[in-house]
This record gives C-alpha cells, structure tokens and sequence, in this order.
C-alpha cells in the first residue's frame, strides 16, 4: 500500500467505496489523514464500516473543514450533471481529486525522480499497459502495474527511486489528476467514447490530453485528427514529442513499415524491431501498442536488447487476442473481451483463415460492420441467444453452425481446423456480452481455454485457470 501522507493531519472527504475507493480510504488513513467516507450503496458503507473507515453521510459534516474532496472515478465529474457531492466540494471551494492524483503528489513528495509511464488512449491501453510492464519485468526491473487495468494504484507498493511505475488511465482518472506528470506519458488514440460522461467529443480529448501535456515525454498516436492536433500543440508548448503511427511513414516518431516499427529522425529511418512471428502482437492495432512501448521503454533508459527479448517473450493481454493453444498448424485464440463488433474487428483482420466461435447477448448493431472481414472466416460457430440473429447476417457469405454452447463450438471447431490441413486460427470473438451464459467475459474465456486444454494432442501456450 502507499500510505497518503501528503494529506496527513488535515480532514478529506471521501465519495465511492467500491474496490478503489475503499483503497484510497485505507491509503489515506494509513499516511495520518481524518477520513470521513459515504457512498449511496449501503453494501459497501456496511464494508468500510467493517473496514475500519469512518463514514458519514457527506450532506451533513462541515465542507469548509474539508481539505479535498477524494471522489471515485465511476460518479459524475461534469456530465450528465455532477455528482451531488461534487456540487457541495464546489460550492465550499474544495479541490475535487482521484487516486491517481493522490499518487502523483505522493511520488512528487518522496520519489520524484522514478520512472512513471502513464497510459490513455481510446483503444489498446490496456495491452500497452501490459506491454511495457512486462518489458520492464523481464528486464528485471521493480515494476509496479496499476491503475485502470485493474489493480487500485494506492494498493502498489510506495514510490522508490529504483521502482517503475507503469499505470492505466481512463478518462475518468484523469479528469482527477490535475497535476499528473509522468515520466513518459501515452496517448493512443481518440475515438468518441464515453460522451455520456464528457458531454462533447473536444471535451473528452481535453481530459485525455492533459495526461500527455504534463509529460517529460509525450507519447502520442498520430493516425486521428484529434491526437494529431493535441500532438502539434503540445510540441508548440516546448514538450518533447514522440509520434506514432500504424498507416503512415512519419518524419520523426515511430511506425509501422511492414511488420517492423522503425523510427525516423528528420526522414533518416532506421529499422529497430520486427514484428513478424510475435502472435500476440499480431494486428497493425497492435503494431500502434508496441510504437508506444517502444518509444516510453527508451524514454525511462531500456536498453534496445532488453525491449527486443520483452517484445519477443510477451504472454498477450489475457482474453484479448491470446494465443493460448497449438495443434499442428491450428492456434487457438482467446479473444473474450471482445464483447461487440468493434472490439472483435483487430482479432478478425489478424489471421487469413478463422474458424470463428462467435455469439452470446447481442449489442445494438450486431456484427453486420464486420462484413468486409467475412472473407476471412472459414466457417462460424454460433453460440448464445445472438446465434439466430448472426446466421442471418452471415446468411451465404460464410458458412455457419449453431452450436449453441461453446463448448459443442470448441468440439466443431477444432476437428474442422484440424482436417482443414493449413495454418488456421480457432478464435473466440464473440462480438457479444457474455451474460446470457456467463458471469462476464472472463469466465467466458477461462471456459474456452479449459476445453482447448482438454483437446486430445494440443500444445498449450498457457495454464488454464483451476477451477474451469
């Protein structure tokens, strides 16, 4: 845990006691601050109660005492309408904060110097996350990942002048985080997402902006007119700025030329890592995620051998285009998080030939924007309440089966791709939500890696979880 002690002695108003929020309670306790919490869930007061933390309805303690007010990034900032509590933090002049912010001042206060890499972006933080944490893993470096990908930021260990940070930032996080610096930050892309909770397009990307316009070196995909513009901006303010693209050759920055990242410096291009036979960097989306690796790992002084073996020995983002499994010329795909058909597009214009387990609750949309990715597929394996909705959109492109379940899917599937006799791929993309037969997606993916495991002959790339 990182105790916050940059608010020690002073009174701090916490709202949101999920899984983040009841660790930046603890966090703050632990550094000597007087911590009053709430939430609208009498679940989780009952659990921080339980906890040891102090809560109160924050309607009734006295703002004007309140030296932050700590706010979970799940409850409204701004859009559709603040959040109540953020209504009374304003109207007594409270600064409103996250956890992230909380990290930042708690590095600033006593590790200044180590390396933090912050990561944002519309599409593929999460597989970049991972990425340069494991680079900086296998290189045997102190690496501490957290943030948006799932592990509270204050739950890490404390800021060190030999650690390395490595943290995830939604939108929401950094709507929070008004003084976030990072050593090298990473903004990806920007495509409209979450507008429910930013109101308008520009204002989303002037959240996302602020992470890299605090950089030492800002990392920025440059294949959208929104990043391009914040790119251009930032290098104007006197940022150092590192380009990325997966489309277009760059005079200075990083990109994709054919299945190498090279890197251009006033037009002189020099090859610095190949791609080709990495399965869990296949894609040019993923091209785009291994740019932005590349240039933060230099950034923070990885050697060039040290990125290559990380590159080389990537395990892939779990349930996100993860190679799990090998029967002769067939792998076997984990692809559970695509759970519509947006998300499933990287994984389908990864592979020439798919055999392809799709279905479960259908999204508005259905899969109908994958048509000019049919071609690819082989045969479909249909499972879930979508089956009859998707045989419909295959209808004569692609020929199909509903299988129903996965695991009569995973049965058809292999014995298809086996007798197929070629370098094939049996991939679960749903392009659905899971919950019409699984928990959530996770569940969903550990299903389909136990029944890969238990196919007669199979090589597995990874163990499957116990219990599945």
């Amino acid at each position: 845990m990182i105790a916050v002690t940059t608010f020690a002695g002073r009174k701090v108003a916490l709202f949101g006691l999920g899984g983040s929020g009841l660790a930046t309670a603890k966090a703050l306790l632990a550094g000597g601050a007087d911590v009053t919490a709430w939430d609208d869930n009498p679940d989780s007061v009952a659990k921080a109660n339980a906890d040891g933390v102090k809560t109160a309805d924050l309607r009734g303690i006295d703002w004007a005492s309140q030296a932050a007010l700590v706010l979970s990034p799940g409850v409204p900032l701004t859009h559709p309408k603040p959040h109540w509590s953020v209504d009374l933090a304003r109207a007594a002049g409270v600064e409103i904060i996250g956890d992230v912010e909380l990290f930042v001042r708690e590095r600033r206060a006593h590790a200044p110097g180590c390396a933090f890499i912050a990561i944002t972006g519309t599409n593929g933080k999460s597989t970049t996350t991972a990425l340069i944490a494991h680079i900086l893993r296998s290189s045997g470096r102190d690496t501490q990942l957290g943030g948006n990908i799932g592990t509270a930021v204050l739950t890490l260990d404390p800021p060190r002048d030999d650690r390395f940070y490595v943290v995830e930032c939604s939108s929401y996080q950094i709507d929070l985080a008004p003084t976030i610096n990072p050593t090298a930050g990473i903004l990806l892309n920007l495509t409209p997402d979450h507008l429910d909770r930013h109101g308008t397009m520009q204002h989303y990307a002037d959240v996302k902006e602020r992470l890299v316009a605090g950089s030492g070196t800002a990392i920025v995909g440059v294949d959208d007119s929104y990043s391009s513009v914040i790119a251009d901006r930032l290098e104007r303010a006197g940022v150092a700025v590192d380009r990325i693209s997966k489309r277009s050759p760059l005079r200075n920055g990083y990109y994709l030329a054919g299945t190498d990242i090279v890197q251009a410096k006033e037009g002189e291009v020099v090859s610095l890592y190949s791609l080709d036979g990495i399965d869990t960097l296949k894609g040019s989306h993923n091209a785009q995620n291994a740019a932005a690796a590349i240039a933060a790992c230099l950034a923070v002084g990885v050697s060039a051998e040290d990125i290559r073996s990380g590159l080389m020995s990537f395990p892939g983002l779990k349930h996100r285009m993860q190679p799990v499994g090998r029967k002769g010329r067939v792998v076997f795909v984990n692809d559970s998080k695509a759970t519509n058909a947006e998300a499933a597009a990287p994984a389908l214009s990864s592979y020439d030939r798919i055999f392809w387990i799709a279905g479960g609750l259908p999204k508005a949309g259905g899969i109908a924007s994958l048509a000019p990715l049919f071609p690819r597929i082989v045969k479909a394996y249909l499972i879930g309440e979508a089956a009859p909705e998707f045989a419909s959109t295959l209808g004569d492109a692609v020929p199909y089966e509903i299988s129903s379940t996965l695991d009569r899917a995973v049965a058809h599937a292999a014995a298809e791709a086996e007798a197929d006799g070629g370098d094939c791929a049996v991939m679960l993309s749903p392009a659905c939500a899971s919950f019409d037969q699984f928990r959530n997606f996770e569940v969903r993916g550990d299903y389909f890696v136990s029944l890969v495991a238990a196919l007669e002959g199979i090589s597995m790339l990874i163990e499957p979880e116990k219990g599945t």
